[in-house]
């Protein structure tokens, strides 16, 4: 594994923190190559921002760029992606 590669799970908070639920176990289809995987199960490169990689092909799925006060976030190589309902509705009940 690249030093500086990691997989998607090296992410979560910061995801949790935009979305409020747990992106980890959402569901992502690939543009590219049509794979379905838990954006968990994604390669995560770390530079000047961050790229969230398919598992299968390799395809940048997400982009993310952090900033003080914001958080830009990309989805240049996802078809769809799939949050389970019960993770959002627990997520909103806890608020």
């Amino acid at each position: 594994m690249d030093a500086l590669m990691l997989d998607g799970n090296a992410v979560a908070g910061m995801l949790q923190q935009v979305f409020a639920i747990e992106m980890t176990t959402a569901l992502g289809t690939c543009r590219e190559c049509g794979a379905t995987d838990v954006m968990g199960a994604t390669r995560v490169f770390r530079g000047a921002g961050i790229v969230m990689r398919c598992g299968r092909c390799n395809y940048p799925l997400v982009t993310i760029g952090k900033g003080d006060e914001s958080v830009w976030i990309g989805f240049p190589g996802l078809r769809t992606l799939e949050v389970r309902l019960g993770d959002a509705e627990t997520a909103m009940r806890a608020e």
